[in-house]
């Protein structure tokens, strides 16, 4: 029992030290991938090509001041906004799998914190928190802009959490084809092996599911909540230092997740070449593969903030409604005929 606490509290700390590097690294990608786009350099001041630019960033962030203004309705409250928008994709992170397996004597070393039956219930019942740290920051900072911040995060996470759970509806209803027993464990779906034709289908549903989570995460085009030119920041628009940048860690966290998500569900996780669970260099390369695939759907987050325009809110709304819903409905429906004829 006691092993069982040490380990999980090691694979704990491990995780946590991954995803924050990730976080700071991921700052530092998305502004050399822009700075391409625009035909410039991005950082490369801080180290060598500007490697050390996190780190600069994350002292500045702790040594400025922290200011809390007089006008703010709940002390408490706006102090929780942040702290509760950080700290759910950490959580969530705990049942995706990583890499393959290791068999070590008689133990089954898993990559993984938790292998929930109920994983994908678990990741939507935990990422849902995120709006709400959003929504009480937004609220409680007593100020117009952050107020209708917090409104239009409620109003399109709402909107676009309907589509998001009909399509993971059907995506587990489609990896449980040919199961003897149905799942929605992560770490089981992503060691199923799958026909060809169930890859296509699973690739037909990724555009859309993609498109709810850039909505999810607040992301360009879907950033309305916190945009410059109409609500100067938003939500965060009476935070500052540490406050700000854990709405900052909240949002590139909910990112790694996301991604982590989707390639465990379309692209298969770890799996790879000679990824062959049971072995060190199965793991390594499982991992390595697993990381490559996450850095990939970043990549696409990027893309999407470099190329798309922002679009109008009732757009935004418009799109969820008459589009992506309706798709999500018949996707669900068309997949359980193959369940049921399969």
């Amino acid at each position: 029992m006691i092993t069982t606490i040490l380990i999980s509290l090691v694979k704990s700390l491990v995780m946590l030290l991954i995803l924050l590097t990730g976080f700071a690294y991921l700052t530092y990608y998305e502004r050399k991938i822009l700075s391409r786009f625009h035909v410039r350099l991005g950082p490369n001041r801080a180290g060598p090509y500007g490697l050390l630019q996190p780190i600069a960033d994350a002292v500045k962030a702790i040594f400025k001041e922290e200011v809390v203004p007089g006008h703010i309705k709940d002390r408490v409250v706006y102090l929780m906004g942040p702290v509760l928008t950080m700290i759910t994709p950490l959580i969530a992170f705990a049942v995706i799998p990583i890499a393959p397996d290791l068999q070590i004597g008689d133990y089954t070393l898993h990559f993984y914190i938790a292998n929930a039956n109920v994983a994908i219930l678990y990741m939507m019942a935990i990422t849902s928190f995120a709006a709400y740290g959003v929504i009480l920051g937004g609220w409680s900072s007593n100020n117009n802009y952050g107020l209708l911040g917090a409104l239009r995060t409620a109003s399109q996470m709402i909107s676009y959490e309907l589509p998001l759970g009909i399509l993971l509806i059907a995506i587990v209803l489609a990896t449980n084809i040919g199961a003897e027993q149905g799942t929605m464990s992560l770490a089981e779906i992503v060691s199923r092996p799958r026909p060809w034709w169930l890859w296509i289908w699973l690739l037909l549903a990724f555009p859309a599911f993609y498109i709810t989570m850039l909505a999810e995460n607040n992301r360009s085009p879907f950033d309305l909540p916190e945009t410059e030119n109409e609500l100067i920041a938003g939500y965060q628009t009476e935070y500052g230092g540490m406050k700000f940048a854990m709405f900052m860690m909240g949002e590139y966290l909910s990112m790694i997740v996301s991604s982590a998500l989707m390639v465990t569900l379309f692209f298969g996780g770890w799996h790879g070449p000679f990824a062959t669970p049971g072995t060190w260099y199965g793991v390594l390369l499982g991992f390595g593969y697993f990381v490559i695939k996450v850095i990939l759907v970043l990549f696409l987050y990027l893309w999407v903030r470099a190329s798309v325009p922002r679009i109008r809110y009732d757009k935004l709304l418009a799109f969820n409604w008459k589009v992506l819903f309706p798709f999500s409905l018949i996707y669900m429906a068309i997949t359980a005929v193959m369940v049921a004829l399969l």
